[in-house]
């Protein structure tokens, strides 16, 4: 599947000359299709130690331990590829992805299933979240362009946020907010779907309007009077005229 993949993330930069530099030295019996089973593995344990960190707090690091496991296996799969000239882009832009997908319910599931998250707060981030893969993933066949981050956030940063929130949970899993007291990943599960969700209206509003200057309505564009108006009504008189219908100007 070839298109282009932008990466405007804050730590995209470093992020690739150390994934470069761990592919280059990565044994040659570890293949990219490894590391992308390891980094679903480890978003069912991320998703495991959540569910367990209401009776065992201590599995809130082992989610910190697990995420940073998924960034090595996600984020080191497609560069293992590349280095190494090994790349299926259509099996593995469909494998990374659906295992994504499958990923984010895992985590999400787990902390509902925690107490962190009520099930419906929960329930309205996954829907926000699979907006926008949609629309990324049509912008990528449609437009050709993989957007991998948006406003400086992408996939490695969105996991350093979650890794803080996990840790936090320890010190402060309540707090307040206009008065009222609420758990810590309520609220940000509420500000995560409000900016996923907001995001996908931005993301759709520049991709539609891409793509409309790209392929602009038929017949906007006729050739007009001489005085450069267009021929008024010209394509309702047509219209009529197919239908044997007479229309006057």
């Amino acid at each position: 599947m070839a298109h282009e993949r932008t990466n405007t993330a804050l730590l995209a930069r470093l992020e690739k000359r150390i994934l470069v530099w761990l592919a280059e030295r990565l044994p040659g019996s570890v293949n990219s299709d490894h590391l992308t089973g390891l980094a679903l593995l480890a978003m069912l344990m991320v998703g495991l130690s959540y569910a367990l960190s209401s009776r065992y707090p201590i599995m809130l690091w082992w989610v910190v331990f697990w995420l940073t496991v998924n960034w090595f296996g996600d984020s080191l799969d497609g560069t293992v590829a590349r280095v190494r000239q090994q790349q299926r882009p259509r099996y593995g832009y469909y494998i990374d992805h659906i295992f994504d997908a499958f990923g984010v319910i895992f985590v999400v599931g787990g902390l509902a299933l925690s107490g962190h998250v009520t099930p419906l707060i929960g329930a309205a981030l996954l829907v926000a979240y699979f907006l926008l893969s949609i629309e990324i993933y049509l912008a990528t066949y449609a437009v050709g362009r993989f957007e991998m981050s948006f406003f400086g956030f992408g996939p490695t940063e969105l996991r350093i946020v979650l890794a803080i929130g996990t840790v936090m949970l320890f010190h402060k899993p309540v707090v307040t907010l206009a008065g009222a007291r609420l758990p810590l990943f309520d609220v940000g599960g509420i500000v995560a779907t409000i900016a996923l969700t907001a995001t996908a209206v931005y993301a759709t509003t520049k991709h539609a309007r891409e793509l409309y200057r790209a392929e602009p309505m038929p017949g906007r564009h006729h050739e007009g009077r001489e005085d450069g108006e267009p021929r008024k009504h010209e394509g309702t008189k047509a219209f009529f005229r197919s239908k044997k219908i007479s229309v006057s100007s």
